[in-house]
């Protein structure tokens, strides 16, 4: 059974639903998981990927902010989701698919402009909420697993444009990058887009502000593809499509893809 497996940050599912529609329709993922949908579960535009062919979802969603959904071809058994440090935000979602495989979709907190928990609470947030997953999962190991999402962390120097002058930025400060390598250990993770793609620079995402995000191509790789040790060998296939940040109206991020053989 082959499964191909989509993540996107969307930046608003209802703004952008014909985005998602032009995925499916394009790329035919039998999975679309996507973060900050931005809209609460009642409003999600369900019957409009359903009608696609999508007619599996599972949804946590908050007026305005974060919000993780899974969309699918395939039944979806819905998995406890985590309220990550009991705050009540939307920003973990999971379900089984019918061969067993459990799949995570995470929206980690950006973190803000300062990368210090004493002056940018936010920062503090985002370091705090990473430590929570790395003990959940040390705690509850998981199996046949895929974790998927918007981690908002470029781990590799080759994941962003320049490492040394991101060094102090957040999103690829020596802290975050530990404390990732920390989550990953914890659950017995493996980095999927690179275990298909290991050398090179490699990026899912680059910023509004660029006037020419193409030619500037000042990106980070912010979304991962991770499974667990026992199911990384079947995974493959994996692909970040550029070409969508070239959208009219885009998300700043593009989607990745990966697909498992079982």
């Amino acid at each position: 059974m082959s499964i191909k497996i989509a993540t996107w940050n969307i930046n608003s599912v209802r703004l952008r639903q014909g985005l998602v529609q032009r995925l499916l329709s394009e790329q035919a993922p039998d999975v679309l998981c996507l973060q900050e949908c931005k809209c609460p579960e009642d409003k999600f535009p369900y019957e409009a990927f359903a009608e696609m062919g999508w007619s599996h979802a599972i949804v946590r969603g908050e007026k305005g902010y974060n919000g993780v959904a899974i969309l699918s071809r395939l039944p979806l058994e819905p998995v406890p989701h985590r309220d990550v440090l009991d705050r009540g935000d939307t920003r973990h979602v999971a379900a089984r698919l019918p061969n067993g495989v459990t799949i995570h979709n995470f929206y980690i907190p950006a973190g803000g402009d300062i990368p210090d928990r004493e002056t940018n609470p936010k920062f503090g947030h985002k370091l705090d909420f990473l430590s929570d997953l790395t003990g959940w999962f040390a705690a509850h190991k998981p199996r046949k697993s895929i974790l998927v999402g918007d981690l908002n962390i470029a781990p590799r120097e080759d994941d962003v444009w320049s490492h040394k002058q991101l060094l102090k930025i957040i999103s690829h400060t020596p802290v975050e990058t530990s404390m990732l390598a920390d989550l990953m250990a914890a659950g017995d993770w493996v980095d999927v887009t690179r275990q298909d793609i290991p050398e090179g620079k490699l990026y899912s995402w680059w910023s509004y502000r660029a006037r020419d995000w193409d030619a500037a191509d000042k990106g980070r790789r912010l979304d991962h593809v991770w499974a667990t040790a026992d199911l990384a060998p079947a995974m493959g296939g994996s692909e970040i499509l550029r070409g969508a940040r070239g959208w009219e109206q885009p998300s700043d991020h593009a989607p990745v893809m990966a697909r498992i053989d079982l």
